[in-house]
């Protein structure tokens, strides 16, 4: 969340290739295991974004749920991996071996996709959904911690920008597949949720045979200061070497883990997403609204989600390039900002052609500036051995704030409507965006240096 400044050299990563005089040598741009992980998720979310894209129509249309009843179950979608994100996170550091948790995720969420073919009415749908994101979230801290620990601290914001492009190329197949089985396919949800369930499968074959095994740690983070004290013990004034793979710290315990909140840099990143998460209405909730506001087809809804995945997808590299350039706080509150734009669009705006168009790509930007740049924050601020502990602390944090938002929005728009429902969260978004400025600002000149900067110098 606090950039370097550029004027000052990186230095080389423990651990990273040479050349042959001494000095370092030119690594990739992205690790294979950021690669691979990659396809993994592209193939996984095509599976995933199949199901979601046409679940809030499913849900509203074909078994009849109230808003309110929807932003329940929503909540329940959103809410229950981000109970299960932190005990994810803290197994595959305490087993250190993050592959294996990330996997046993998404064998669960295989597992799910085809029992949606059972489930016709609320409970059962209900349950699946909820067992379907306990498995995203058990694998969410896990990947997330081996694409950062493969990565060089001053270079994360590029490698989790081209995982999530990966991520999101699959979000905008998704979509695709799921609106021609429906306009083709006889019983077309049937069709879709079993599709659904192939493609998950596969998924997890790529993770098993092309996702290197193992996690241990490399210095991509902070080893000194205060992330030192609460979590890492190295023996004082012993030079030891990090070989990957090789390398099995003591197990980490459940205080090692909360200790992270200690960290004044991490627990601010916990508060502002949790605050952000509080007023950002769920991907389903503003297709919805979309709809409602253009009176966009039936036909044509699975296809709402494709606008903000390919602009995601466009986007997410770059911006996670300039977050390492300009400052993660700076691309992480823009992201927001217009977010904002995006809700006042659909308050307030004259029903344009145009609209639906102009909402899709200030999403996709906001998700592009947002997704990726958080946890590579993050990663430059926890210590190795509990990468994936802190990245969970604050995803779990900000989906159980969103969990709240869709439950509260479900209640607003069904007591109030929507226009004032989407008005009360623009206003609570403005307000958390500006706390959450005040709360992100850079150290003030001449302070202490922090551990959590990253290694290019001071902002």
């Amino acid at each position: 969340m606090y950039l370097a400044d550029r004027s000052a050299p990186a230095p080389a990563p423990a651990g990273a290739q040479t050349a042959p005089d001494g000095g370092p040598g030119r690594a990739p741009a992205v690790a294979s295991t950021v690669l691979a992980l990659g396809a993994v998720s592209l193939v996984t979310d095509v599976s995933s974004e199949m199901v979601t894209a046409v679940l809030p129509l499913y849900l509203v249309a074909g078994l009849g749920l109230s808003p309110l009843g929807f932003g329940a179950l929503d909540g329940v979608y959103n809410g229950v991996s981000a109970l299960v994100q932190l005990t994810g996170g803290h197994l595959a550091d305490r087993v250190r071996n993050h592959k294996l948790i990330a996997g046993i995720g998404y064998g669960l969420s295989a597992l799910c996709k085809p029992l949606l073919l059972l489930a016709h009415s609320l409970g059962p749908v209900g349950v699946v959904l909820a067992l379907e994101r306990t498995g995203k979230g058990l694998r969410t801290a896990p990947r997330d911690a081996l694409i950062s620990l493969s990565t060089p601290a001053e270079s994360q914001g590029r490698a989790f920008g081209v995982h999530r492009a990966m991520d999101t190329t699959g979000a905008l197949l998704g979509p695709l597949a799921a609106f021609f089985i429906l306009n083709a396919a006889v019983g077309g949800y049937d069709a879709v949720f079993g599709v659904s369930a192939c493609i998950a499968v596969l998924g997890v074959v790529v993770l098993v045979l092309f996702v290197p095994s193992g996690a241990a740690p490399g210095p991509t983070g902070p080893e000194s200061g205060p992330a030192k004290a609460a979590a890492v013990k190295p023996d004082a004034g012993k030079p030891h070497t990090v070989k990957p793979h090789t390398v099995k710290p003591d197990a980490v315990n459940v205080r090692e883990a909360l200790a992270l909140l200690r960290l004044p840099r991490l627990r601010a990143l916990a508060v502002c997403a949790v605050l952000l998460g509080l007023t950002t209405v769920s991907d389903a909730f503003l297709y919805l609204l979309l709809q409602d506001r253009s009176g966009i087809r039936e036909q044509w809804f699975p296809l709402l989600p494709l606008g903000t995945a390919a602009v995601f997808l466009l986007l997410a590299v770059p911006a996670g390039a300039l977050a390492d350039r300009i400052g993660r706080r700076t691309v992480f509150l823009t992201g927001h900002a217009l977010l904002l734009a995006g809700y006042g669009l659909l308050l307030w705006a004259p029903h344009w052609p145009a609209l639906p168009w102009l909402v899709l790509v200030l999403h996709g930007v906001f998700y592009a500036a947002t997704d990726g740049v958080l946890p590579a924050a993050v990663g430059a601020t926890v210590p190795a051995q509990l990468r994936a502990t802190g990245i969970a602390l604050v995803g779990t944090g900000q989906a159980l704030a969103r969990f709240g938002c869709s439950l509260a929005f479900g209640a607003a728009w069904t007591l109030w409507g929507a226009g004032p429902a989407l008005a009360a969260a623009a206003a609570g978004l403005c307000c958390c965006a500006a706390v959450a400025g005040l709360v992100l600002r850079p150290a003030a000149p001449g302070s202490a240096p922090d551990p959590a900067r990253l290694p290019r110098g001071t902002r």
